[in-house]
C-alpha cells in the first residue's frame, strides 16, 4: 500500500515531536537525579553530624544544655527520616517518567515502520509491553481504563484515589 507524502511527513513529524518529548523527559530526569544525589549525601552527612554531637554530649554532665542538644539531634534525625520518605515519592516519579520515556520510544519504533504501523498485532504487542512494565496496580488500572476509552481525568482520579488508599506503595 503506497502512502502519500503528506502521510509520511505527518508520521515523521510525529516521531520528531515524540523524540523531543523523550529528550525533555530524560534531561529532566538527569537533572533530578543529580539533585537527588546531592540531597541524599547531605542527609547522610547531617545524620552523621547529629550522631557525633550526641556521642560528644555523653561526656558532659547532665544539664539542661546537654538535654537540649540531644533533643535537637533527635529532631534532626526525625526530620531527615521524614525527608527520606519524601524521596520515596521522588523515586516513584522518576520510575514513572522512565517508563513514559521507554513507552514513547517503543511507539516511535512502531510509527517508523509502515508494516508495523498498519498491523493490529504490533499495536497490541506494544500495549502489552507497555502495560507489563507497570508494577503498581494503580498504574495498570489507569492504563487499562484509558485504553478502554475512559477519559484521562477520570482514570487519573481513580488512580490517585487508589494510591492514596494504599498510602505508600512499595516498588
Amino acid at each position: 500500500m503506497m502512502k502519500n507524502n503528506d502521510d509520511c511527513s505527518q508520521i515523521r513529524e510525529t516521531i520528531l515531536i515524540i523524540n523531543v518529548a523523550v529528550a525533555r523527559i530524560e534531561h529532566a530526569m538527569i537533572e533530578g537525579d543529580d539533585s537527588f544525589t546531592t540531597l541524599s549525601q547531605s542527609f547522610v552527612e547531617m545524620i552523621t553530624s547529629a550522631e557525633k554531637i550526641t556521642r560528644s554530649t555523653m561526656e558532659l554532665d547532665d544539664s539542661p544544655a546537654k538535654n537540649e542538644i540531644n533533643k535537637n539531634c533527635q529532631d534532626i534525625a526525625q526530620r531527615v527520616g521524614s525527608s527520606i520518605m519524601a524521596f520515596q515519592f521522588y523515586d516513584k516519579l522518576s520510575q514513572r517518567m522512565a517508563l513514559v520515556s521507554k513507552a514513547l520510544n517503543s511507539l516511535t519504533v512502531v510509527l517508523k515502520d509502515e508494516s508495523k504501523t498498519h498491523n493490529k498485532e504490533e499495536w497490541l504487542n506494544l500495549q502489552q509491553t507497555i502495560r507489563s512494565k507497570y508494577t503498581l496496580d494503580s498504574d495498570q488500572e489507569m492504563f487499562d481504563a484509558v485504553l478502554n476509552g475512559i477519559p484521562i481525568e477520570q482514570a487519573l482520579k481513580v488512580a490517585v484515589e487508589k494510591t492514596t488508599e494504599d498510602d505508600i506503595e512499595f516498588f
